[in-house]
């Protein structure tokens, strides 16, 4: 979801502002998202109606997922690290559709960048510097769903010589076997009553083939001492479309990705499995893991032992890291490709000859804050990893407005510190948590809006 899309007809931006006043009718009035949902001829195929402009340039929010960070810090970053800003191609995409069709669109696209580039001045000036004088090749850097597209672009044969062109590809939180907090979307509508917002998503998500692509296929649906991997079926009780939940299943039995360096999110806590009951999801901040024939892990009981290997909020550790070997980050999901750490783990990457960069360390600490919150309504946030507040600098500002204050955490039991917060009015704030042993501040974004009550009376 980090690419603005626009409406061809009325030039309306669709997502990607991150104003108050935009967020508000997106996610809080009977009909703020309708615009996005797919119509019979989107369904059937015949795409064009909503085209993506170009990556966010603001932070959007998005409940369960709660926000996604602009990409400009690292493009920047990318830019100021190849032979020439025109060797850079940012690749935004309607994210709504299935990965294979913005698949599809990459393939193509990155042939034609190639060709451009290896015709450009400044290519030739590079290959001077290059080891043995040898031609430029891609190198594709992907956040979430991105890296799901760069997958499929480079393995299901739109180009068969893609792959060998590729020097590398790094992925920054890609949930290459999927995420249950797609389920918890697909399901929101359902259970309990939730905030209005979730119930928007819901409606919005269960036509959607990018959403049904993000279903985790791992095993993760827990029964009795036992687990095993959702069917269609399950995504049809929780919410979803069986027919999409199919195909997307059978889209995914594929190759593994060539010259490939994942980065993960780690030390916050995601959820990793799921319980239905009566058609209702309850997701669990624990994961099961089989042995190498695909048989459960099990203790001398016979029962499904439990993993919790945590994650960057949305894609816990193993579906971001498939083969092993990731680069492990303190950072949530919707910031990881905006922070610090991130991007220097991409330009080192970007600047290696063969070798690919080194691990970064295993360390830090995680932010947890609500999905919804409402003006003036007390709520708390949680640090994770520490129980000493020294040093733990955290503040609370509007992303758009004046507000500005610096909440104190305190210690709870456990390795936990807790920090009360109350926000003045309706907007987009970032959470921020700087301390000394963080290479990059965590950062999480939270709406505050009315409550489920008055807003679904808008």
């Amino acid at each position: 979801m980090g690419s603005e899309l626009y409406d061809t007809v009325t030039g309306e931006v669709l997502w990607g502002l991150a104003h108050p006043q935009w967020l508000a009718k997106a996610w809080l009035t009977r009909d703020g998202l309708a615009p996005l949902r797919l119509t019979p001829e989107e369904q059937a195929g015949e795409y064009g109606r909503i085209q993506p402009r170009r990556l966010l340039r603001t932070p959007v929010w998005i409940p369960f997922v709660r926000g996604i960070e602009p990409y400009h810090k690292l493009t920047r970053a990318i830019e100021e690290t190849v032979a020439h800003p025109d060797a850079v191609l940012p690749f935004p995409y309607d994210w709504r559709l299935p990965v294979e069709v913005n698949a599809r669109l990459l393939a193509a696209e990155a042939r034609r960048h190639l060709e451009r580039w290896r015709g450009h001045p400044a290519h030739t000036a590079a290959r001077r510097r290059a080891l043995d004088e040898r031609e430029g090749r891609l190198v594709f850097v992907a956040h979430s769903m991105g890296g799901l597209v760069t997958h499929a672009a480079l393995t299901l044969g739109f180009d068969d010589d893609l792959a060998a062109d590729t020097r590398g590809v790094m992925t920054l939180g890609t949930p290459f076997r999927g995420s249950v907090v797609a389920a918890n979307i697909l399901n929101a509508a359902q259970g309990a009553p939730l905030p209005l917002p979730h119930r928007r998503l819901a409606a919005l998500a269960a036509a959607m083939p990018g959403v049904h692509d993000l279903l985790p296929r791992f095993v993760c649906l827990e029964e009795g001492a036992g687990a095993r991997r959702l069917t269609p079926s399950d995504v049809g009780a929780l919410g979803g479309d069986e027919e999409l939940a199919k195909v997307s299943g059978e889209f995914f039995a594929r190759h593994e990705l060539p010259h490939h360096r994942p980065v993960a999110g780690v030390h916050q806590d995601t959820v990793q499995s799921l319980r239905l009951e009566n058609g209702e999801v309850l997701a669990s901040e624990y994961c099961f893991r089989t042995h190498r024939d695909g048989e459960l892990r099990r203790d001398e009981n016979g029962v499904a032992l439990r993993f919790g290997t945590r994650g960057d909020g949305t894609v816990h550790r193993d579906s971001a890291s498939p083969g092993g070997g990731a680069v492990p980050i303190a950072l949530q999901h919707g910031a990881l490709a905006s922070g610090g750490a991130a991007r220097h783990a991409v330009v080192d990457f970007l600047l290696e000859e063969e070798d690919l960069g080194p691990d970064q360390a295993d360390e830090g600490l995680g932010l947890t804050v609500p999905d919804y919150v409402t003006p003036e309504a007390p709520w708390s946030l949680r640090i994770t990893g520490t129980d000493d507040p020294s040093g733990i600098d955290c503040t609370v500002a509007s992303v758009d407005g004046p507000v500005r204050r610096r909440v104190r955490p305190y210690a709870e039991d456990g390795d936990v510190l807790t920090a009360d917060v109350e926000l003045p009015e309706a907007g987009l704030y970032r959470i921020t948590v700087e301390a000394d042993r963080l290479p990059s501040p965590l950062t999480q974004l939270v709406f505050a809006g009315p409550d489920g009550t008055r807003a679904a009376e808008r």
